[in-house]
């Protein structure tokens, strides 16, 4: 929930997250939903996909309870290619400005790995930039990051999308992305900044033991760092292959796994599909209200 525009209240790093001009809460967890404006992507997103369209999408998934709109102009499915920087932008902007425009209520991220990108999306307004890379495939982002009021998405990947799931390797999962996390954060928090959301990057770079051993300790990260935890588990591998079915199929296992990830403590669920997200905070919600 948004709570204020106020610049100038304080807040906590686990219960007040500030997004650019917007302050949300995030006493109760909340819901991201995911616009890919790509031609590419493993789920959504296509070659035919309008603004009119994504807007249309957004709408829906405001309607149905979602507080971020996280927009995506680049696949990072395992194997995808990176497209230049100017077709990013150029795919982002329409999409960017018309969402901005149309849903002033909504905290508009924009999902990049690129400081360029991420300058230009900042610049029209975009709340939160969400970066795979935690900052690794851009040296400018972590400066570019420190010195603004939006939110940042540090999240962990091993490789690049085109390379990540051939043959990921980890000794100790969990202490491996809790160091570079450290590491991370070390040149964030030498500017003071603290609106920082940590995503153990599900799927990116993990096979799928990795990703249940993450999800299994997702509270491990909430203790150590008192940042809030962004999961973003939607329709992947990790639930259809094991399922036997496909992304399109998967959205029963979705809920399962988004269910256990609030359970360990995560803030924001990442998704395609709001309404069930909410359906699953509700009943978490009044799970612990009568513990």
């Amino acid at each position: 929930m948004v709570i204020s525009t106020d610049k100038s209240s304080d807040f906590s790093q686990t219960a007040l997250l500030r997004c650019g001009s917007k302050l949300v809460d995030l006493d109760n967890p909340l819901i991201m939903g995911i616009l890919n404006f790509t031609p590419d992507s493993f789920y959504d997103g296509g070659s035919s996909f309008t603004v009119d369209e994504a807007v249309k999408k957004a709408g829906k998934m405001m309607d149905e309870g979602a507080t971020f709109i996280d927009i995506g102009a680049v696949s990072t499915r395992p194997g995808s290619k990176t497209p230049a920087c100017d077709e990013e932008i150029n795919r982002l902007l329409p999409v960017l400005k018309a969402i901005i425009h149309l849903f002033p209520e909504a905290v508009v991220s924009v999902d990049t790995y690129r400081a360029e990108v991420a300058r230009i999306a900042l610049h029209e307004g975009a709340h939160m930039i969400n970066d795979i890379s935690g900052g690794q495939a851009d040296a400018g982002m972590l400066q570019l990051m420190a010195h603004s009021e939006a939110a940042y998405v540090m999240m962990h990947m091993q490789g690049t999308p085109e390379t990540m799931q051939k043959n990921p390797h980890y000794e100790n999962i969990v202490e491996e992305i809790a160091h570079f996390f450290t590491a991370q954060l070390r040149h964030l928090k030498l500017s003071g900044k603290k609106n920082i959301v940590l995503d153990p990057g599900f799927g990116f770079g993990k096979n799928l033991n990795h990703n249940y051993t993450l999800l299994n300790h997702l509270h491990y990260f909430r203790a150590m760092f008192d940042f809030p935890l962004l999961a973003g588990i939607s329709r992947k591998s990790m639930i259809y292959k094991p399922l036997e079915v496909t992304p399109a199929e998967a959205l029963n296992g979705t809920t399962v796994a988004n269910t256990i990830a609030l359970l360990q403590g995560a803030n924001i669920l990442r998704v395609h599909d709001v309404k069930p997200a909410i359906e699953a905070v509700k009943l978490v919600k009044l799970m612990r209200q009568n513990i």
